[in-house]
């Protein structure tokens, strides 16, 4: 067990993320020098320092890779499309989560809500990690904290909150609770019982469940990254830890577990190898264990240029030109260039009054601030020739008080072979509306962690007409993997919502890639369900399941397949059952 002794989870602590190689927690102490360690994989640790310590964030103090992530929320008629009330209807199909462990790492869950509840009213949910609840004051039964390994928040156990279900004031017992309603709505497409009348039911209703409550960033990541007021964000490091938290669960209960993570970010070089997409694909040694993200919804948001630059020993030009598009309320951002390495690319601007700041040198030893002397804006520009777990040229540009206008950057060649780069803004939320390219390009535009090579990637479409959502994103990643797998119902679907008044449970609908995920979720949870029943141990893999859901996917004999829309196709669970009869 660890020897820290600090409240990690405070704003005076500063997370960081790092990769070892089998260390041991002595000698990570020593090496990283302090006691605050948590253990994600045999890969990665998260470590924690005093704020005062970590400052200033960026190069040359801090890897890009050791800084964490920000990650922001991708948002039943819907279960017939998906072939779920198919298998419902047949006996020998007849396979309703049974046995499997549904783990979602979101906002929460109204864990009072019945339809995360048994007929007879006790809870479905194993295990909740409340991140943002303290500590303090929790009476642990002596052989918790060997069972939960974490430095922060709450866990409450099944036992837990059935004595909260029976008491009359059910907060007062385990007081965590889904402000946003993000979390439930995952929760209750993904695996909500049926409901009293006859007008909603979850993909897996009668799975159990694992809950991660992800605590909101932190306000000096928050500060580093530019986030708005008021959006929702949540540090990667913290999605790793709930990976964790809710494989440690699935082996205390010997159970298949699906992992259903409904949140993406930008940041990263979309080619699976950030670190979250690191502790999805590790998933793939383990059996009876699959991971569902979505796609996202960036393809009609203009957040992505692809970039062609010529040699510079063509004589074809100096420099690529891109415009961006900067609206009036824009506090600032950043952006994201990648290349495959060895190439190498620098970068100059053009203001909207028309100042240039010529090439900024390529310097990997420390950051370069560029100011402009008729506007307050700073640009701050880190180049990285390479990364951990990334063989990639970064070029990372931090707009700080941007001028509203059309600002112009300039891409110059240094070391090109294929020519091409590409350039990224942060996800919707994180950014103004007003912000895009203005010769955006909607492919590529797969949200970290769904690029990544061992989770189902779902995007979004509309079940009543048939079309696909208007953003959800679009393929490939930017080393050519064929993402999304499977394009699943996103569009207005009904579900369970939040209210403020105890014992109301309303319905309500949302739209986006990451309801879509959840209906492949439950799915994959039946699959499981069908081929173990409750007690039998998994010998299958999260790849099989995969495998199963694109198979039996619906395909519209108009299309090739895969494509950078649908993937593989639409989800149809009741034909994937019949695939795993051949």
């Amino acid at each position: 067990m660890s020897k820290c002794a600090a409240n990690v989870a405070s704003q005076d602590y500063a997370d960081f993320i790092y990769r070892h190689s089998s260390a041991t927690l002595e000698e990570l102490s020593r090496l990283l020098g302090t006691d605050c360690i948590s253990f994600v994989n045999e890969s990665y640790v998260v470590y924690y320092v005093p704020l005062a310590e970590a400052l200033p964030l960026g190069v040359p103090n801090r890897s890009y890779e050791s800084v964490p992530a920000l990650f922001g929320l991708m948002d039943t008629t819907s279960m017939e499309a998906s072939g779920v009330l198919s298998t419902f209807r047949q006996p020998a199909l007849g396979s309703s989560g049974e046995g499997v462990l549904v783990g979602l790492i979101d906002t929460g869950i109204d864990y009072q809500n019945p339809l995360f509840c048994h007929p007879g009213g006790t809870t479905r949910i194993l295990g909740l990690w409340d991140q943002t609840a303290d500590d303090s004051g929790f009476e642990l039964p002596g052989n918790r904290p060997f069972l939960f390994p974490f430095l922060y928040g709450k866990e409450y156990l099944e036992e837990d909150i059935n004595r909260a279900l029976f008491h009359d004031d059910p907060l007062s017992i385990v007081p965590s609770t889904d402000t946003n309603g993000h979390g439930t709505f995952m929760a209750g497409i993904a695996a909500g019982g049926m409901s009293v009348s006859p007008d909603f039911t979850g993909a897996a209703p009668r799975c159990s469940l694992g809950i991660v409550k992800l605590k909101p960033a932190k306000q000096y990541l928050r500060d580093y990254y530019m986030i708005p007021d008021g959006a929702d964000a949540y540090q990667s490091d913290d999605i790793m830890l709930g990976i964790t938290y809710l494989t440690l669960l699935a082996r205390r209960h010997r159970m298949p577990l699906v992992i259903c993570l409904g949140l993406g970010t930008n940041y990263g070089g979309h080619t699976g190898a950030s670190p979250v997409g690191e502790v999805l694909n590790g998933l793939r040694s383990f059996l009876g264990v699959t991971a569902v993200c979505p796609a996202g919804n960036e393809a009609g948001l203009r957040h992505h240029y692809l970039g062609r630059a010529a040699s510079p020993a063509d004589g074809s030009g100096d420099f690529d030109e891109i415009e961006l598009r900067v609206g009036d309320e824009e506090k600032g951002f950043v952006i994201e260039l990648w290349a495959d390495s060895p190439e190498i690319y620098t970068v100059g601007f053009v203001s909207p009054t028309g100042e240039v700041i010529q090439r900024v040198p390529l310097s990997l030893s420390s950051e370069t601030t560029v100011r402009f002397s008729l506007e307050s804006t700073a640009i701050v520009v880190s180049y990285a020739t390479a990364l951990g777990t990334q063989s990639s040229f970064l070029a990372a540009l931090r707009f700080i008080d941007p001028l509203p206008g059309i600002w112009r950057i300039r891409v110059y060649p240094t070391i090109v072979f294929s020519g091409a780069y590409h350039m990224w803004l942060p996800v919707q939320g994180f950014v103004s509306p007003d912000t895009y390219f203005l010769q955006a390009d909607p492919y590529t535009t797969i949200v970290t962690p769904g690029n990544a090579d061992f989770p189902i990637t779902v995007s979004a479409y509309n079940h009543m007409d048939g079309s696909l959502f208007i953003h959800s994103s679009r393929g490939y990643t930017r080393d050519g993997r064929v993402k999304p797998d499977l394009a699943a119902p996103g569009v207005d679907v009904y579900g369970p919502g939040i209210s403020s008044v105890p014992g109301e449970y309303p319905m309500v609908r949302m739209t986006g890639s990451s309801v879509a995920a959840a209906h492949v979720a439950g799915a994959a949870a039946n699959i499981y369900s069908r081929q173990y029943p409750a007690g039998s141990y998994p010998n299958i893999g999260g790849d099989l399941v995969k495998t199963s859901l694109t198979r039996g996917a619906g395909r519209n004999p108009n299309y090739t397949y895969p494509n950078r829309e649908w993937g593989y196709g639409t989800l149809n669970l009741y034909d994937s059952f019949l695939s795993l009869r051949e």
